[in-house]
């Protein structure tokens, strides 16, 4: 039978857009929009408002999210550009993830924080939506949610925070976190330094300052072609950021109708041109998470073996912390995303389309030639001569790991040591200053059950301290291993993403203190030098017991999860294609 078509309330056949989008189910679409109609007028609203392009504008404010503190100005300047550009404005909220304020971890939340995109998105009718996000696992989680509700879309950054200044020396979340309290841990600043310091860390609202996971992720959202020309680097408190969300607004009327939807945007050249920038700023390590992630709601996957083969041919060009030395404002200064792209140029596909209408080659001609700056180098004059990233595998890690060659030791990168092993977070805890530890600085250290399942969350303790004891002795890095993640902030000689993970009888459930393990970047291996045999028998003996959960949201979480290399997404929210494909029909 089919669908009775929608009327405008005098027996005519509407088009499915604005207000007539995704109508209330009351069994007269007549009704339903009579209804809806008669509710938003108690709101002021006109007939002339309503009839207008619907633009939606995803409000992701929260106390508990300072790098979202600029989103009230933020939505105003989004809604000065719809109503501008002929549209007509509705912001709403979705949840809100911080890093630091998110229980188990950000990670374990950033899938429901898609769902709630999605679903709202779906659920309210918009001809397109604006996306604003910021802060780490908010921006993939709006990339999964919109591309997966298949709409017109546009990504706002938030925008990074200034830095500050310690003592005279300039500072900014979180490397500088890190590096102070790695100090403190060491004994080398006292209390009063370390109460001092916490204070000129994070000198505004906004995102971290540095290369990490949120910064790359505005860098990749750009490349990708999701926000408008410049819409990465700009700080959260600048007139800047303003201007590009009233740009963004005016952009996502220009979209509404137009057939241009995430998927057409999102497409496999896209993705390879994300790879090559993730590369190329020595970026985060969680972005090829979620990037698998954001790949699987539109039928893709990201190929590892791939991404090590452009590795090898893209340098690291972005001289900024935690690779370098500059931060995120500085990069603005320097030209923004567009300068990078203009030295990656001869590898990036300019033919991929982004929301403005135009080619990334396009795009990249109108803005211009740039200008000399010392942020972003050449080619001739690299930070790193590879790409910030390297995939690893071996019997270790048969499924892959991850390991940021930019931000490690380079003596660590062709080591073999002895196994110190931690078999969870309360072990790690409990041991790792125990001044009994038996430990060395050539010790390779190793942390079990921190990936998806098994904290559950994957959380970012894959950053295993230096045990106390030997950070006072000035040991300032160790090869660490395991099945979790790191703050793309963070720095050292870390194997991450272990996969298959601990908590579901990969070979890291195996690894036992005093077994001897070896490390190649340079072949790109990670061995556990231990016998099949034994390992078998280790299986044997002590069988493996996948978490579970009675109810809620971690019984979903723990029974849907996917792995690391495919995203640490839910298996039901990937295209129907993957879906088929994973299940083998």
């Amino acid at each position: 039978m089919s669908k009775k078509p929608e009327t405008d309330g005098h027996g005519q056949a509407a088009a499915a857009a604005g207000m007539r989008r995704g109508l209330t189910s009351y069994g007269d679409q007549g009704f339903s929009l009579f209804l809806r109609k008669a509710f938003i007028k108690g709101a002021g609203y006109t007939d002339d408002a309503l009839a207008r392009p619907v633009i939606g504008i995803v409000n992701t404010g929260s106390a508990y999210n300072p790098c979202h503190g600029n989103m009230p100005q933020l939505i105003e300047a989004v809604k000065r550009g719809v109503m501008l550009a002929g549209g007509l404005p509705m912001d709403f909220p979705t949840i809100s993830i911080h890093e630091s304020f998110a229980a188990p971890t950000s990670m374990y939340l950033r899938n429901l924080m898609s769902m709630d995109t999605e679903e709202m998105i779906r659920a309210q009718p918009m001809d397109a939506v604006v996306l604003i996000g910021g802060c780490d696992k908010t921006v993939p989680a709006q990339l999964m949610g919109a591309a997966s509700a298949g709409i017109p879309a546009v990504q706002l950054i938030t925008g990074s925070m200034l830095t500050g200044s310690h003592r005279s020396e300039r500072v900014g979340a979180c490397t500088d976190c890190r590096r102070y309290w790695a100090k403190y841990r060491a004994e080398e600043i006292d209390d009063e330094e370390i109460a001092d310091v916490n204070n000129q860390l994070v000198a505004s609202v906004g995102t971290c300052s540095v290369m990490g996971t949120a910064s790359t992720m505005a860098c990749i959202a750009e490349t990708l072609g999701m926000t408008v020309p410049g819409g990465a680097s700009p700080p959260a408190v600048t007139a800047d950021r303003i201007r590009v969300a009233e740009e963004s607004g005016a952009r996502a009327v220009a979209l509404a109708g137009s057939g241009l939807t995430v998927d057409k945007i999102l497409t496999e050249k896209a993705f390879d041109n994300a790879l090559r920038m993730l590369l190329a700023i020595g970026g985060s390590t969680n972005a090829i998470v979620h990037l698998a992630a954001i790949a699987g709601r539109v039928g893709l996957e990201i190929d590892l073996a791939k991404l090590d083969r452009m590795g090898r041919e893209t340098p690291v060009l972005l001289d900024l912390k935690p690779t370098g030395s500059h931060y995120m404002e500085d990069l603005h200064k320097a030209g923004g995303v567009a300068a990078l792209l203009r030295e990656l140029k001869p590898l990036l596909h300019l033919d991929a389309m982004t929301v403005n209408g135009v080619t990334l080659g396009e795009q990249l001609d109108a803005q211009g030639p740039g200008f000399a700056q010392d942020v972003v180098r050449s080619f001739a004059n690299p930070v790193y001569p590879q790409g910030g990233l390297a995939v690893l595998r071996g019997n270790l890690a048969p499924g892959g790991a991850i390991i940021k060659q930019s931000a490690a030791d380079p003596k660590l990168m062709e080591h073999e040591g002895r196994a110190v092993v931690f078999d969870n977070l309360q072990d790690l805890a409990e041991r790792i200053d125990d001044e009994a530890l038996d430990v060395r600085a050539d010790d390779i250290l190793v942390l079990k059950n921190i990936g998806p399942l098994g904290a559950p969350g994957m959380p970012e303790a894959g950053y295993i301290p230096i045990p106390r004891k030997l950070a006072r002795q000035g040991v300032k890095d160790m090869v660490r291993i395991s099945d979790g993640r790191m703050s793309g902030t963070a720095f050292g000689s870390i194997v991450l993403h272990v996969t298959p993970e601990a908590a579901i009888g990969g070979p890291l459930a195996w690894v036992y203190s005093g077994d001897r393990i070896r490390l190649s970047v340079s072949k790109r291996e990670i061995t556990l030098l231990v016998p099949e045999q034994e390992l078998e028998r280790r299986r044997q003996q002590q069988p493996v017991r996948k978490p579970v959960a009675g109810r809620g949201y971690r019984k979903l979480f723990l029974e849907n999860v996917t792995q690391a290399d495919k995203g640490v997404d839910f298996e039901f929210l990937r295209a129907e294609e993957l879906q088929r494909k994973q299940s083998g029909s």
